[in-house]
């Protein structure tokens, strides 16, 4: 969102945006940052009361163009990273599709992919279009397929083996450690219990000094108590959001992003742009992308631990592992050469363009 919002005030516009919450530096004063209050028992219902008091403000502040990153009413136009709602909610007990949450998704939901909605979609992954259009009837004019955004300014050019050593310093782990990266929130989701299987699963010696590294904002508790249980506890090391992933990506040995589900899977994308071999499953959206660069394993539908298990021992020692190494950067860089630098906000500039057009 805020790469997005920058890319906007770069090619001339005015952006406000409205959260609920905020996380570090404010990026004044290239744009107003608006922190609104929610309030509810409930998740769905702090959801509700935020919607509402965004739209307070947009009544008020009237602007041209209103981009969504989470689904409501009103939006010109909606950044679609999470899966299809219905899609996973279907699948569970009757009883679930009688709570409040459920219908409050629901209408949320509706509000965007609707077939009579004129919201315009950004949708990383073009193979969920199926998904939406079987529940909605949404018109496939409407759907916009991104490019990978390539963040080489942040993640390419990094001088490896200082990274490498950086790493090993800060965790206080041996010069000749193996590293596995983790990165994302919501553990279980991500996948993070079948990555601390496999490490328990590793040949002893191999074990012995390999360490998981795992970065996102979730509750560690139960992913450190199955390490404890697996006897792994002492090379798991579990870390809130950090500001140096960069750094953890070029000092790492293999990205795994083992997720359950997963619409795309931007972290896939940096680690290939920092040169990082990734063992992923197939079920991420980007999944694609490491098999065309023959930059890592992809682990095939439905997931099997003991063929994670192998994987996982291969590729922390085949001697492919500088090949995958080339490949990944040799990929995104050809990405990054054959395309806007602000597709996003190529669109939004359009999309208001448009707008604007017909009301007049």
């Amino acid at each position: 969102m805020l790469r997005i919002a920058q890319d906007c005030v770069k090619n001339g516009h005015q952006v406000t945006i409205y959260t609920g919450e905020w996380r570090g530096d404010k990026p004044v004063p290239e744009m107003q940052v608006k922190i609104l209050a929610s309030h509810g028992w409930q998740n769905h219902q702090k959801h509700q009361a935020l919607i509402t008091a965004m739209h307070t403000e947009l009544r008020h502040d009237n602007p041209d163009f209103i981009m969504g990153f989470n689904r409501m009413p009103a939006l010109d136009a909606y950044f679609v990273a999470d899966p299809c709602f219905i899609e996973r909610a279907w699948h569970r007990g009757w009883w679930h599709k009688l709570s409040g949450r459920y219908q409050f998704f629901k209408a949320m939901e509706n509000a965007v992919f609707a077939h009579e909605v004129n919201c315009q979609l950004l949708i990383l992954n073009s193979n969920d279009i199926a998904l939406y259009q079987k529940w909605y009837n949404t018109p496939i004019s409407r759907f916009h397929s991104l490019p990978p955004n390539i963040p080489a300014d942040r993640f390419f050019n990094t001088n490896r083996e200082v990274a490498r050593a950086r790493l090993r310093q800060m965790f206080d782990l041996p010069a000749d450690a193996y590293v596995i990266l983790m990165v994302g929130s919501a553990f279980v989701r991500k996948g993070l219990d079948r990555v601390i299987k496999s490490l328990a699963n590793l040949p002893q010696l191999l074990q012995t000094n390999t360490w998981l590294l795992a970065v996102g904002e979730d509750k560690p508790d139960a992913m450190r108590k199955l390490a404890k249980d697996y006897g792994v506890s002492r090379q798991v090391i579990i870390e809130n959001g950090r500001n140096d992933i960069p750094l953890l990506m070029n000092g790492a040995d293999l990205l795994a992003h083992l997720a359950r589900t997963e619409l795309a899977g931007l972290v896939i994308i940096e680690a290939l742009t920092a040169g990082l071999p990734v063992l992923v499953t197939e079920v991420c959206g980007y999944a694609m992308h490491v098999e065309k660069a023959e930059a890592g394993i992809v682990l095939s539908t439905p997931f099997n631990q003991q063929a994670c298990d192998t994987a996982l021992a291969t590729m922390l020692t085949t001697n492919r592992k500088v090949l995958w190494q080339k490949n990944a950067e040799r990929y995104t860089q050809s990405i990054a050469a054959s395309k806007s630098s602000t597709p996003e906000a190529d669109l939004i500039a359009k999309f208001a363009l448009h707008k604007m057009q017909h009301a007049a």
